[in-house]
């Protein structure tokens, strides 16, 4: 039994020290934060949401991006209605959205994706901008955009914020978890030339790289992050726009939320295993792009197989290891409370309205390290439809 738990001690501190290089990396974030000079509207824009059952949001969505403070003529707004068991389609036309109707099976995101962006590619647009249906964005949001392209961007992703943050403690965890996501992840990347976090909405693509790429091409339940890493084999850099906002609805149900996360830890799984040998064996034009991705593909595998071992320790450990396991829960939580509130302050929330997201933030925090252990053994690949209320931000009402 003791030579179990040091070899898994051992293994514990070597997958600890693999986290040492995002501590690194975020670090950084002391560095000044780079903005765009204002430039002339120039931008041809086509925005879509691909939409499943959204028909209660949808026209939320598209009165938001036609509120833009941007040129009429430089950007159309696309839904793309799938597998609706709902009048979606209806109720985007009603708003004035134009419906790309998809063909043939849609096994999720990324199909519907293809066939749109396979349409619309050749009708002139300079740059697509990919958002969810339960989105609202700020009035400059586009405007923003325009900027970090003509200052030569060619991927573009947009600060994300919690429309909802404090309709429950998860809710407010999540925007807690988007400030967090800022502060250091895509602020530091920016400061060190590496790529923003691209998620499923909220970026912006230019024509040109579409093309270079031969459309869009993913298989995955994660077809962000599979299209990240086709952009960091390929040398291209995600840029990160943090005056571009948009506003997301996040889940108000702690269940709902552990299905939705464990949605995203198997996709970016399934996106190693299907890329990760094909990313490191090319030949990059940015080697420092492809590390950066191979790092974040690699995470979840590391922090799952580390809470496996941190399990064991804690099993095999007996009744004498039970109060220094208590006590780092103790002091776990307290860190994680302050650490909430520090996100609380950083991400210009209300301390008081977000008092409950602070208490919970903790204990949401630990639950990745389940999801992570599990998805190593269980592997999502079906979507689970997320139920919208359509709340709209008070920042941009």
């Amino acid at each position: 039994m003791a030579a179990f738990r040091l070899i898994c001690a051992v293994l514990l501190f070597a997958l600890k020290a693999f986290g040492v290089y995002f501590t690194v990396v975020a670090l950084f974030t002391v560095l000044p934060r780079r903005s765009f000079f204002p430039a002339p509207y120039r931008t041809r824009f086509a925005v879509l949401a691909a939409a499943r059952n959204e028909e209660g949001v949808i026209s939320g969505f598209v009165r938001s991006v036609k509120a833009q403070n941007y040129p009429a003529d430089l950007f159309d707004v696309f839904v793309i209605p799938n597998n609706c068991a709902d009048d979606t389609e209806g109720a985007a036309l009603a708003a004035g959205a134009e419906v790309i109707r998809c063909s043939g099976e849609i096994a999720g995101k990324g199909d519907a994706l293809r066939q749109a962006f396979a349409r619309l590619i050749g009708r002139g647009y300079d740059a697509f901008v990919v958002l969810d249906a339960d989105n609202t964005l700020a009035p400059d949001y586009l405007a923003r955009l325009n900027d970090a392209f003509a200052a030569g961007a060619e991927v573009c992703k947009s600060r994300m914020r919690t429309a909802n943050p404090y309709a429950s403690p998860v809710a407010g965890c999540y925007g807690l978890f988007n400030a967090s996501m800022d502060l250091v992840w895509n602020r530091p990347r920016a400061a060190l030339g590496l790529s923003a976090k691209l998620v499923g909405t909220g970026f912006a693509v230019k024509r040109e790289v579409l093309e270079r790429l031969g459309g869009w091409n993913t298989v995955t339940i994660a077809e962000d992050c599979e299209f990240a890493s086709q952009l960091a084999q390929a040398g291209i850099r995600v840029t990160w726009v943090p005056d571009a906002v948009n506003y997301d609805e996040a889940p108000t149900g702690f269940l709902v939320s552990l299905h939705q996360r464990k949605r995203w830890i198997s996709g970016i799984m399934q996106v190693a295993k299907l890329r990760l040998g094909e990313l490191l064996r090319a030949e990059c034009p940015a080697p420092r792009l492809r590390a950066d991705m191979t790092m974040f593909l690699l995470l979840p595998f590391s922090q799952g197989i580390a809470a496996l071992l941190t399990a064991a320790l804690f099993l095999t450990g007996g009744a004498a290891a039970l109060p220094a396991v208590l006590g780092g829960l103790a002091l776990s939580y307290l860190g994680g409370a302050g650490a909430g509130a520090a996100l609380a302050l950083c991400g210009g929330y209300d301390l008081a309205g977000m008092a409950p997201a602070i208490l919970f933030f903790p204990v949401f925090t630990a639950s990745w390290a389940p999801i992570q252990a599990l998805s190593l053994f269980r592997d999502t690949r079906r979507w689970t439809p997320i139920v919208h209320r359509g709340t709209v931000p008070a920042a941009v009402e």
